[in-house]
């Protein structure tokens, strides 16, 4: 099988599998984090496993841009630092700023991910390096990149404050979990997960690309459901939630 044929395919599963997984998240909730289940199987620590999850995607992204070196642009830096961006820190900051003693995760769960952003991460490497015939510099000044890096930075920031504010919650060495306040907490109980969806449709918006717009379905299909488990687990634990805050589009849903 050709590599062309190859990339199609798995593009083509990748909707198919969001699609799949968007219906089984509302019945099934992800066991990690606060929904951590041990009949999901033998379980890891929760940093290793953020570490082991979300490696690939920023090591496997630069290892696409080396290889696709004749098509470097200064555009596929820009799609490089933009990826990275979130890639470093999600696998290599992000899993040590927690604080001790958080929930272990499921082998099955740092598995699913490990494959998942690994395919990812080729689809969309692969694509933008080699695949597209590389991108002009002058993309850089359409509407497409400057809107798309626009919600990118802006999904970006979103999502690092609503970390950092979740993080805030615990003082050292405490534990448990407590309601969110400020900012777009005020509206909604998940502005991360509202975050990096703003993110990656900027990220499909900016490469304007078949692969970005896998990853983008595939980040809601994924997030949306977690983010109404979410909702659903601070209502049934605060008897004082935020009776007008929603899940995760502020007064809709």
């Amino acid at each position: 099988m050709s590599e062309p044929a190859f990339f199609n395919i798995l593009l083509i599963s990748w909707f198919v599998l969001a699609a799949v997984i968007f219906v089984a998240l509302f019945f099934i909730v992800a066991p990690y984090g606060r929904h951590s289940r041990r009949r999901w199987g033998p379980q890891m620590g929760d940093r290793l496993g953020w570490v082991i999850m979300e490696a690939p995607s920023s090591i496997l992204f630069a290892i696409f841009f080396v290889l696709g070196i004749k098509y470097i642009s200064i555009t596929a830096v820009a799609f490089l630092v933009l990826w990275e961006s979130h890639y470093v820190h999600r696998a290599f900051v992000y899993p040590f700023s927690r604080r001790a003693g958080a929930s272990g995760m499921a082998v099955t769960v740092v598995s699913l991910g490990f494959l998942f952003n690994m395919g990812n991460a080729y689809l969309n490497g692969q694509y933008l390096f080699t695949l597209s015939g590389g991108y002009a510099n002058s993309w850089l000044i359409t509407p497409q990149f400057i809107v798309g890096a626009a919600l990118f930075i802006a999904g970006f920031i979103i999502n690092r404050w609503a970390d950092d504010s979740l993080r805030s919650l615990r003082q050292p060495g405490e534990s448990g979990y407590k309601i969110p306040n400020g900012g777009l907490y005020r509206w909604i109980s998940c502005p991360n997960y509202f975050g990096e969806m703003v993110t990656w449709v900027g990220w499909a918006v900016a490469t304007w690309s078949l692969p970005g717009l896998a990853f983008a379905v595939f980040t809601v299909a994924n997030l949306a459901p977690r983010a109404r488990a979410h909702h659903m687990w601070y209502k049934r634990q605060f008897a004082d939630y935020p009776p007008q805050r929603k899940a995760l589009v502020p007064a809709i849903w």
